[in-house]
């Protein structure tokens, strides 16, 4: 009697402790999509603001802003699921944080914007918002820069040792916050914006180096963490580093090619716009909810396979494409002493012949020089299939197959058991 009274008293306290974890969960729950809620509302008044300041839709997400906002709703709406389902996961909040940060310094910009300028006086605060926009870029940018791959993808950092970049990094951020805000507001006092106090110069010089020393910290802390893990969690990194690859070529795009290149095509300009706007926003924190969730994880190898594959193959095509443009209207020029059509046409259809062979070589070369075991694997398997229909002997096929499933699969050991007509069973190890 009394150990079933112990016994109900002990399943009391556990229903009871469970329903406090269940009640915890749903107020953490409820309180990470009111942060998402609050996140796109303010991100979504930056285009409407920006539109009463003058602007245009087009012109307004063509811009970085338009990217910050959609990187902002993007965030805020995986950060809010990755808190639902894994409360304990600290992503899931500087997602959330970094949001809202973002999304309240492009919406506080269109906001000080029109309550400045367009109609002085017609909004209240605007000079505190625009205050506030001056700095509150960094803890957002921090928040991605330094903690993001620092805590990648279970919230902690790989060893305890590196929670002192953690505290670098939330050093520099509060120290940038803190000495862009003094800046700002004393700009607005009038009369040091051309003159700033040397002290705050040196200060700033000095923290922003900071803050990216241990942005890579991080880094490194996440590249150990891929050499040391395998499983699921290195499969978890691969998703997150394919992204912020994807991020840091669109980058070098527009810094290192679209600024040095005078480019007139207004067409290019909005292909360029547009894939900052839909790809490049949406692929870190979609890959991160992809990576926490392990949702078809080890689909990734297929991914950037082929985008190695079909990247450089677009890359060798446009060139030719431009070569074969250029070098023909030279030649129609030099021949004729105008330009035809026929270039343009040649041009295409000698791309469209082209296409299938360098796709098939490229795939090759990318398997033999990034995929080698996979691809030994396949070279195996095919010309198995080739000796097979020519294989007449049963021992020697036998001891063929055995050898071929050792290369190609590498299982611990392998056993074949053949049963011939006179019932008896013969096998090979």
């Amino acid at each position: 009697m009394p150990c079933h009274r112990f016994t109900e008293r002990e399943r009391r306290r556990t229903g009871r402790v469970r329903s406090r974890l269940t009640d915890r969960r749903k107020v953490v729950a409820w309180l990470a999509w009111s942060l998402c809620l609050a996140c796109v509302g303010l991100a979504l008044c930056a285009p409407l603001l920006s539109f009463l300041n003058g602007g245009t839709l087009a012109v307004f997400f063509g811009k970085r802003d338009g990217a910050i906002t959609v990187l902002a709703i993007s965030f805020s709406v995986v950060g809010a699921l990755i808190v639902s389902h894994r409360p304990g996961n600290l992503v899931g909040w500087i997602f959330c944080t970094a949001a809202v940060f973002q999304a309240s310094y492009v919406s506080g910009v269109e906001y000080a914007t029109y309550a400045l300028v367009t109609r002085p006086g017609a909004l209240p605060l605007g000079t505190l918002v625009s205050w506030l926009t001056g700095w509150i870029w960094a803890p957002g940018l921090g928040l991605i820069l330094v903690f993001l791959p620092l805590l990648f993808p279970d919230g902690r950092p790989p060893s305890r040792r590196w929670w002192m970049v953690a505290w670098l990094g939330g050093l520099s951020i509060g120290m940038v916050a803190v000495s862009v805000s003094l800046l700002v507001g004393l700009q607005e006092e009038g009369g040091t914006a051309d003159t700033p106090p040397g002290w705050l110069l040196v200060l700033l010089q000095a923290v922003s180096p900071l803050m990216l020393l241990a942005g890579l910290l991080a880094l490194i802390s996440l590249c150990l963490r891929f050499r040391r893990v395998s499983g699921d969690e290195r499969q978890q990194i691969k998703w997150f580093a394919s992204a912020v690859a994807l991020t840091l070529i669109w980058i070098a795009w527009i810094l290192l090619v679209k600024q040095r290149l005078i480019v007139q095509d207004g067409v290019l300009e909005g292909i360029v716009a547009l894939t900052g706007l839909v790809v490049v926003p949406f692929s870190i924190p979609v890959a991160t909810g992809i990576a926490i969730f392990r949702f078809r994880l080890y689909d990734i190898d297929r991914i950037v396979n082929g985008a190695i594959v079909y990247a450089a193959l677009t890359i060798s095509l446009v060139f030719a494409y431009l070569g074969g443009v250029i070098s023909l209207q030279y030649s129609f020029r030099s021949i004729t002493g105008g330009e035809s059509q026929v270039a343009v046409v040649a041009s295409t259809l000698t791309i469209a012949a082209l296409f299938n062979p360098l796709r098939r070589r490229f795939q090759t070369f990318v398997d033999r020089r990034f995929y080698r075991r996979k691809y030994d694997a396949q070279k195996t398997l095919a010309a198995f299939s080739a000796r097979l229909r020519d294989e007449t002997d049963l021992d020697a096929l036998s001891g063929e197959l055995v050898a071929v499933i050792r290369g190609t699969m590498q299982p611990t050991s392998v056993a074949l058991w053949l049963r011939p007509q006179d019932g008896a069973w013969n096998g090979r190890t």
